[in-house]
Order: C-alpha cells, then sequence, then structure tokens
C-alpha cells in the first residue's frame, strides 16, 4: 500500500468515528435534557353588570385601581324608574287606605245596622210569644177557633226565625266585613307592596358595588351612555384568587393529582421556587387535544387541563405571566 493509499484509509477511518460519536454525543446531550412544560396565570374575573336601564351617570373608579367587597363602582341614572317607583308607592298607599276603609265600615254602620235589626227582631219576639200564650189558653178554654191559634201559631215561630237570622248577621259583622271582601283588599295591598319591592329592587342596581375585593379591569362604556339591563360595565379581577393553569399530555398524567404539589418559576418576576396545589384536574373536551403516539396496536394521548394555586402569597403575580415546570 502506498503513501498516497495510507492517507485515504486514515481519513475514512476518521470520517466514520466522526460519523458515529457526534449522533452517539447528540442523543446522549438529548436524553438529559430536561422537560419544560409552560402554563399560565389566571385570574377569576367577575363582569360587573346590573338590571337596570339607564344612563352612567359617573363612575367612581377607574381601571387598575384596587376596592373593597361592597365599594361602590358606578351610579346609573334612570328618571323613569324613578317616576315608576313613586307611582307604585302612590298606588299602595290609595290600597292599603281602601282596606282601610272596609274594615272602618265594618266596624260602625255595618255593625250598628246589625245590632239594632237583632233588637228589633228581640222585641218582636217577645210580643209573638206573648200573644202566642195567650191565644194558646183561650183555645185550651175553647173561646178562640183553631185557625186563630195556627195563625199566631205561625207568626210566633216566624219572630223566632227573624231573631235568629238578626243575631247571626250581627255576629257575622262583629268579626268584621265579609270574608272575601277582607281577603279582596288585603290582597290589593300584597300586590301593591310586590310591585314597590320590585321597583326597590331594580332601584337598588342604581348603585353598583363590588361583590368581592380585587383590581378594577377594563371598564366599557363611558360617561353618559345608555345601558341595557345585564350590560357588562367592567371587569373586577379577584387578585386573591390566581391560579396557573396548564396543559398536560396524558403520559404525564401520573405526575399530578389533585391535592398534589410542585415546584414552578415565574420568569416574569424573576421567583423561581414557587410551590403550587393542584385543586382541578379536567379532560379537554376537543378532539384537537388528541396527539397520536405513532406506536402500533398504542393508543392517542389526551391532553388535560390542570389548574394550581400558590400555595403561600406570591407579591406582583400577574395575570397572563408564564408559569415553568420542569422536570426529567
Amino acid at each position: 500500500m502506498n503513501r498516497r493509499n495510507r492517507i485515504l484509509a486514515v481519513a475514512f477511518i476518521v470520517v466514520l468515528i466522526a460519523t458515529l460519536i457526534f449522533p452517539l454525543t447528540g442523543i446522549l446531550f438529548m436524553g438529559a435534557k430536561p422537560q419544560i412544560l409552560q402554563g399560565q396565570i389566571e385570574v377569576t374575573e367577575i363582569k360587573i353588570s346590573g338590571k337596570l336601564p339607564g344612563r352612567v351617570d359617573c363612575f367612581l373608579v377607574k381601571e387598575g385601581d384596587y376596592v373593597r367587597k361592597g365599594d361602590t363602582l358606578v351610579i346609573i341614572n334612570s328618571p323613569e324608574l324613578f317616576a315608576k317607583y313613586r307611582q307604585v308607592n302612590a298606588l299602595e298607599e290609595v290600597a292599603r287606605q281602601q282596606n282601610n276603609k272596609v274594615d272602618r265600615r265594618a266596624n260602625r254602620h255595618i255593625i250598628a245596622a246589625a245590632y239594632q235589626l237583632w233588637n228589633k227582631t228581640q222585641s218582636d219576639l217577645e210580643l209573638a210569644e206573648i200573644t202566642y200564650r195567650r191565644i194558646l189558653a183561650l183555645y185550651q178554654d175553647s173561646v178562640v177557633t183553631p185557625q186563630r191559634k195556627d195563625e199566631v201559631e205561625t207568626l210566633y215561630k216566624a219572630a223566632v226565625a227573624a231573631e235568629r237570622a238578626a243575631h247571626e248577621q250581627y255576629l257575622l259583622a262583629s268579626e268584621g266585613a265579609e270574608k272575601e271582601d277582607r281577603a279582596a283588599a288585603r290582597s290589593l295591598v300584597d300586590v301593591a307592596r310586590s310591585t314597590v319591592d320590585e321597583v326597590s329592587a331594580l332601584l337598588s342596581d342604581a348603585w353598583l358595588t363590588a361583590p368581592e375585593a380585587g383590581q378594577i379591569g377594563s371598564v366599557y362604556p363611558k360617561r353618559g351612555e345608555l345601558v341595557a339591563p345585564g350590560t357588562s360595565l367592567m371587569n373586577l379581577l379577584v387578585t386573591d384568587d390566581m391560579y396557573a393553569v396548564f396543559n398536560i399530555q396524558e403520559d404525564l398524567m401520573p405526575r399530578f393529582r389533585v391535592g398534589g404539589t410542585f415546584i414552578a418559576d415565574v420568569p416574569a418576576i424573576n421567583r423561581t421556587g414557587i410551590e403550587f396545589e393542584v385543586y382541578y384536574i379536567s379532560p379537554m373536551g376537543s378532539f384537537a387535544t388528541w396527539k397520536s403516539t405513532k406506536q402500533t396496536g398504542s393508543y392517542n394521548l389526551q391532553t388535560f387541563e390542570i389548574h394550581a394555586r400558590p400555595t403561600t402569597q406570591v407579591e406582583d403575580l400577574r395575570p397572563g405571566m408564564s408559569v415553568l415546570l420542569t422536570f426529567d
């Protein structure tokens, strides 16, 4: 073998060794590279809206303000509803006075008339009883005819019935107006009061307050704009309820369980080693979350959504920040 052939042989061996070493080295380094899962910080968001149609009178907060629970956020002006409130209040007063009128009429005129009628029937009954006894005595002595006795007896029985009827009328009047009339009067009062309560509930939404403590996010309408019932006026970020959301493939799920913890980093605030606790796991419903393992006889991998909260308060944590979970 001449010198040229030896050089070519050595070069071939060097190239062959390099061809084998570089892929093996890459495989070793790739196998040792840790896996990183990226999630995102989310926050509970409350839409602030009301049932009252009207015009935005003024905003008492602006975007970025921190508020406490119960703080007034916005005032809505609705002159039509205030007029309606005065109207239903007047109708309630009319119904109440009508109900009082029914009771007063029963307690004064009806009771007095029934009592006088009962007194009269008592007097008529006394007279009819005395007359009947006299005629009965004369009849027994054969002084009057049987027809006369029957006529007086009939009048006596009629007087007894009239006295009983008058007494019942007096008792009914003493108890108040007719049952149906009193029930109807009370029902009118209840209906009017319910209408007042309904309008009052709507007017309470003229001053919308914060249901939770947090930070004001976006404010949608401008001052002076008309808003319909249910229109979102702003959103409230409940900063005490921030959590991380991860989309985890099925083959990594053995690392996570509800109540379990893991350590992750938040680069946006330069914080590492933050502990999170998993409180929610759910499969994502879209078919696009499935991934084939590309292995014969194997199965598709589904994606699960995982929510986890920091176990301690993390300063400056904001929605949208990335959360990095690293593991081998």
